[in-house]
Formats: C-alpha cells, sequence, structure tokens
C-alpha cells in the first residue's frame, strides 16, 4: 500500500531485486502480480495528483520498468483516458512479465507507438516508464534525444520507481535523466533518490510496498537510513529542575581571523540556542572585544599564541575549531594545539583544509566536510566526491575515525558502526555563506549537553535542516543563517508545538 510516511531504510539496487527474488520466490508471489500492482498504484498517484488530467502520455522501455507503464497503460485507457503509449527500443526484446502485460494492453486496444517531440505538445501529465534501477550506463541515442525533449516540455511527469537516467545507488545522472514532478518507488527506497543530483529530478517522492509481506525486509539489512528529527528528537534529554549552566557544558570555539570574525560569532550563537551552558571564543586580539558587543552572552577572548590558549583549553569540555580559522600560521598553532585533546572536537572550514595537508586522528571528532573539504581530505576531486557520495562519506570515516559528515543536499552522517544517515531536512535558501558555520555550532553545543558523537551529529544536522526549512517558509532566496537561530531554539525544545 501506498505509504504516507515514507520508510527509514535505504537500498541500493541490488538489494532491492533481492527483495524482488524473496517476494517471488520464497512468498511465493507471482512477478506479474508486483508488476499489476506497481502499475495500479502508480496510476492511483496519477489520479490523486492530477485529478483534471486526461490527455496521458505513457513513454515505455523494453525492461520491467516499460511493464509496469504497460500496466498503467491499460488502466487508464480503461478508466476513458486519453491514452498514447511511446516505446522506445524494441518490443521483440520485451521479455517474461513486461511481455506479459504489453500483450495485455495490446488485446484492448492500445497500441504502441514510436517516439517523436511532437507528440509532447499536447499532454496533460507524462509517464515516465523507461529504465528502472538496473540502468548502470550512460544514456545515449534515441533514448538520450527522447530525455532531452520530455525535458523541455511544461508539463508534469511522473516517474515510475526512478526518474529514468538516475542511478538508483548514488544518485548521480548517466548522461541525462528525466526531471520528474513525482517519483513512486517501490518495495524498497532507493538510496539514490534522496542524495546526489537525486532530489533535484524526482519531485515529491511516494513509495508503495507492493503488499508484500514486512518479513521479506528481515533478510536484507541495509546499513543506510533515512534521518526523522521526530525520532531523533528523543535524544534530547530533559532538563533537570535544578541544573545550573555548568549542568549543559562549556564550548569553546576556535576560529574567526582577520575579515572572518562573522564566521566564529555565528557558531557560537547557534550553540547557545540549541542549550550549550557556556560559550567562550578564542580569536584574533584585534577584533575579539567587538564579537560580544551585541551578544554579551559569549566570552570572548584574544588569543595569539597556543600557550594563551591552552586555560580555555582546560576549562572546555568540547572545542570547535574552524569557522573562520584561516590557513595562517597563527591558524596552524591553534590546530596544533587542539590535536592532542583528550575531549570531543568538531572540524570544520579551515582546520579541515589544514588537517588534509598533515591529515591525523582526533581522540574523539565529528568532521562536516563540503564536497571540496571532502576531496581535499580524501585527495580527489569534487566531481569523484559527488559521484559517489556514500562511499565518500565512508572513505572519510574511514580515514579520519569517529563521525564524520559530507554536508550538501541529502547530508550523510557515516558513524563508527559502519552507519550511513541521510538528512533530507534543508533547502536551497541555505547555500550561503556562514550555514555551515551555524551546523558547527550547532553540533558543538549539543556535545557539550552530553550527547555522544553519533547523537550530535545526527540530532544535529536535522535539526540545523528543519530550522533551514522553517526559515525559509518566507522565501528562500535571500535566507541568512542568522535567520535560522529563533528556529533552532524551537526545534531544540521538542516539547513545544511546530
Amino acid at each position: 500500500m501506498e505509504k504516507k510516511v515514507l520508510p527509514l531504510p535505504l537500498y541500493r539496487a541490488s538489494q532491492v531485486r533481492e527483495l524482488d527474488r524473496i517476494a517471488i520466490e520464497e512468498m511465493g508471489i507471482p512477478g506479474i502480480c508486483l508488476m499489476e500492482r506497481a502499475g495500479c498504484a502508480a496510476f492511483s498517484i496519477l489520479k490523486s495528483r492530477w485529478p483534471k488530467a486526461r490527455r496521458i502520455i505513457v513513454l515505455c522501455g523494453t525492461g520491467n520498468n516499460g511493464g509496469d507503464g504497460y500496466v498503467l497503460a491499460r488502466l487508464a485507457y480503461l478508466a476513458g483516458y486519453d491514452i498514447t503509449v511511446i516505446q522506445l527500443g524494441d518490443t521483440a526484446k520485451l521479455k517474461g512479465d513486461a511481455r506479459t502485460t504489453y500483450q495485455a494492453m495490446t488485446e484492448v486496444g492500445l497500441i504502441a507507438q514510436e517516439f517523436t517531440a511532437k507528440k509532447l505538445s499536447i499532454v496533460d501529465v507524462v509517464i515516465d516508464a523507461l529504465f528502472g534501477t538496473g540502468l548502470d550506463r550512460e544514456i545515449s541515442g534515441s533514448w538520450r534525444e527522447a530525455i532531452e525533449s520530455l525535458n523541455r516540455c511544461t508539463c508534469p511527469i511522473l516517474s515510475i520507481d526512478i526518474p529514468s537516467g538516475l542511478h538508483a545507488d548514488t544518485g548521480t545522472v548517466l548522461g541525462v535523466a528525466i526531471r520528474a514532478d513525482a517519483t513512486v518507488s517501490f518495495i524498497g527506497l532507493k538510496q539514490g533518490l534522496f542524495t546526489g543530483a537525486g532530489p533535484d529530478y524526482c519531485g515529491k517522492i511516494y513509495f508503495n510496498d507492493l503488499q508484500v509481506p514486512s518479513t521479506i525486509y528481515k533478510s536484507i539489512k541495509t546499513p543506510v537510513t533515512r534521518l526523522d528529527y521526530e525520532i531523533l528528537k528523543t535524544t534530547l534529554p530533559k532538563r533537570s529542575r535544578i541544573a545550573h549552566k555548568g549542568s549543559f557544558g562549556h564550548l569553546l570555539v576556535i576560529g574567526g581571523d582577520s575579515g572572518m570574525t562573522g564566521a566564529v560569532r555565528l557558531a557560537a550563537e547557534a550553540a547557545a540556542r540549541v542549550g550549550a551552558g557556556l560559550l567562550s571564543i578564542a580569536t584574533r586580539s584585534s577584533h575579539a572585544a567587538l564579537l560580544n558587543l551585541t551578544r554579551p552572552e559569549i566570552m570572548s577572548h584574544g588569543i595569539e599564541t597556543a600557550e594563551q590558549l591552552e586555560p580555555l583549553l582546560n576549562k572546555a569540555n568540547v572545542i570547535a575549531i574552524g569557522p573562520g580559522l584561516g590557513k595562517t600560521i597563527w591558524a596552524r598553532a591553534m590546530l596544533e594545539a587542539v590535536k592532542n585533546q583528550q575531549k570531543p572536537v568538531v572540524v570544520d572550514a579551515d582546520a579541515l583544509n589544514l588537517l588534509a595537508k598533515t591529515p591525523f586522528r582526533f581522540f574523539e571528532s565529528v568532521l562536516t566536510p563540503h564536497p571540496g573539504e571532502a576531496a581535499r581530505l580524501l585527495d580527489t576531486s569534487s566531481t569523484e566526491i559527488q559521484a559517489d557520495r556514500v562511499a565518500a562519506v565512508r572513505a572519510l570515516q574511514r580515514r579520519f575515525g569517529n563521525v564524520c559528515i559530507l554536508k550538501g543536499a541529502g547530508t550523510l552522517i557515516a558513524d563508527p558502526n559502519n552507519q550511513v544517515g541521510v538528512c533530507t531536512a534543508g533547502n536551497p535558501g541555505m547555500a550561503c555563506g556562514g550555514m555551515g558555520d551555524v551546523l558547527t555550532g550547532v553540533i558543538a553545543g549539543l556535545l557539550a549537553q552530553g550527547l555522544s558523537t553519533t547523537e550530535a551529529a545526527n540530532v544535529g544536522v536535522c535539526l540545523h535542516g528543519k530550522a533551514g526549512d522553517r526559515a525559509a517558509r518566507d522565501g528562500e532566496r535571500g535566507l541568512l543563517p542568522s535567520d535560522l537561530l529563533p528556529w533552532l531554539r524551537h526545534y531544540a525544545n521538542p516539547e513545544l508545538k511546530a
């Protein structure tokens, strides 16, 4: 049945194929039955999402994805819709259940036509049933031409299982991919829908388990899951009625070289807004006194040497280093002083760039690179990082230990237990300078209150994204990192109503 709330586990294409096999061979559900259910589920979404649509084009390939499309076309035709089926690829190559559904479609009077871009000029909705999750090669030739023509079309598109051309495991575009307005995924959600280019191509995601028994999911354990803040927020501990400022930790934020004071200030205030008890900043002496003029709760210290930093390190129970740090001799001295601290450290921005030059592992850490920083840490290119973000975040975790975050659309968190969390909160308005500094402060502020590195990373990333989505209700364009601060406070208190 169609799930109103999407399930949390995310699968690779090979894992979903194994779930299919178990359902068919071990549970005795005929493959044709699953295909009929898939086509019926897609038709149901078509009717509910576009209730006034009557002229429908169904683009079908020669695999099982095309078989789902034939089922939808037949059902819609019998329901009185104006249906045009466009076939790409030779129908002589159809096999098994896909051939059966193709024949059933032709028996009711629907004949597949060849593709021409002109046929897309008068249509209410297009159904994409070209390629499924098995695609692993770059699209070319007439297939590419058809997808490019469809992407130029202004009509809405519903993709069956996955937008054609999108890699199911990595979310990369295989040369060209259909930009869908909605995607309905079956049996298991594919991880490529939620990271890489997936969020830009899938539109609204629907899920239908095709009525397979829930027991089949016990056979396939996946280490990749969506993160849900409504579940994660229970990690935030209730506050004792006799608590004091020392109960919620002392965070030291190190950074803010000349011209970059805003970064360290944003990180510190974000930590305060999620509940850290005490906040100290270690920054350059030339501007230290300015940083708490409008936020007097922050203790700002002018620090020029590692020796001057040591007393602040001793007082803090959590350290964040990197926001506005720079890459000067001063910056390197600050990082070297933090290197052997036996306490949690959140590492961001230029601290990551310095770490890439002289790699080492902290005692306990959360690294928060964006793709460019991740590329430097792994000595590769950001293109390679984005080509397989799940593999990249795992490589970061293996190399640097503890918890590693790979920021971007579908932010990933890899922990020491080989688990990878995917955060689907957040929006394009958050693509601006300073947003990562806020995230650093959020995670460090949660660590200061006693959360583990994994808990702080998972909760912090989702809290940050949720606050960004709430702040973006007034518009994504022009959203500022500081706009998140009041919403961080709001969502850090889960007992409050949204």
